[in-house]
């Protein structure tokens, strides 16, 4: 394997999220992979993006319309394929590559629905169908998964997001995202949602939550706040401010034995998070860790296809990007928007 070629990838999207974050980070592991193609609806988008990531892949091939999507589908160099659409359309797209043998990376959405279609695929070999989810790969939330042992029995969890939605962000005017049900806290929650269920290592059994909109240039709802319960029995808090004059992000465990904070920030110049450990004796020790999320998980999706092509259905791929994960960060939000619905009767968090 030490002399085999990087495997070839394509790109289904060639939106904001493929040209600033997709193209960029899959540059850094271009050892690693290569891009073959990046298709659109639109030759005009396919182009846009292609002309950026011929910088880094020259040999990227540009496709659009149906006959584009039939060519990545029917080209047997292509392993995997990165699904990077509208919410509403991610799933048909996913299904149909993976219904071919493609594998598929996809950004979270309605997964639910389709875990029976996905189950339903009839191979010998089951390709891989990841959810892309960065924060599950983010040093901070990897090491403080580990850390969060030493805070002993949780009394409580809060996490509190004040974002920064408004008109100077790229994605305000996407039109999928305000005609999603949920709108952009569902977008952006499922993110937040992801990072709590891994610091606290268990579930979110029930939530009771109140939601209101304040902010008319968005979509309803736009603000959140939650009281949810973990199965191992301690409480919490989930705030949600779609669009803040004064951002912050953070998530914050308090036990018996200590307290385990991660701030999303700037240090040096550098994006990503501050994660202060608080021990019993009051003493605070800071460690700052940069973003490197989404070029993670890409490394351990480009391992999977790598290591299923070897080794078949007896490959286990990488769990933090399997579908159920992505469905439970989905479900956890739908309940909370669903009590907020009910003006705060408590909802239980569906299982998978």
């Amino acid at each position: 394997m030490a002399n085999a070629k990087p495997p070839q990838i394509a790109i289904v999207g060639a939106g904001m999220f493929v040209r600033n974050q997709y193209i960029p980070r899959l540059s850094e592991i271009s050892d690693l992979v290569s891009l073959k193609a990046i298709w659109s609806r639109s030759e005009e988008s396919a182009r846009g993006a292609v002309e950026i990531a011929q910088k880094y892949f020259p040999g990227v091939e540009c496709k659009w319309g149906d006959e584009g999507l039939d060519q990545i589908i029917e080209d047997k160099s292509i392993l995997g394929v990165a699904v990077v659409l509208a919410g509403q359309a991610q799933v048909d797209f996913s299904l149909r590559l993976l219904k071919t043998g493609k594998h598929v990376l996809q950004a979270t959405s309605e997964l639910e629905a389709a875990l029976a279609g996905y189950n339903s695929i009839s191979a010998n070999i089951k390709p891989i169908w990841a959810v892309a989810e960065n924060y599950r790969f983010e040093p901070a939330f990897v090491e403080c998964k580990r850390l969060v042992a030493e805070v002993g029995d949780m009394m409580s969890v809060q996490v509190i997001i004040e974002g920064s939605m408004n008109s100077s962000n790229p994605y305000f005017s996407s039109s999928w995202r305000r005609n999603f049900t949920g709108g952009f806290i569902l977008d952006m929650g499922v993110h937040y949602i992801a990072g709590l269920r891994m610091l606290v290592g268990c579930e979110v059994v029930s939530v009771s939550a109140i939601t209101t909109h304040v902010d008319k240039t968005l979509p309803p709802p736009d603000n959140m706040s939650s009281l949810f319960q973990l199965e191992n029995g301690c409480s919490g808090v989930f705030v949600m401010i779609v669009s803040s004059s004064s951002p912050k992000i953070f998530w914050r465990v308090v036990g018996l034995k200590g307290t385990l904070q991660i701030e999303r920030g700037k240090h040096d110049g550098q994006h990503g998070y501050l994660v202060s450990f608080y021990g019993a004796d009051g003493q605070c020790k800071n460690t700052f860790y940069r973003f490197s999320g989404v070029t993670d998980e890409f490394k351990s999706f480009i391992r999977d296809i790598q290591q299923a092509s070897v080794k078949g259905s007896y490959h286990e791929a990488e769990p933090r990007m399997s579908f159920v994960e992505g469905a439970t960060d989905v479900a956890v939000l739908g309940a909370m928007l669903e009590s907020g619905a009910k003006q705060g009767a408590p909802v239980h968090v569906k299982k998978f």
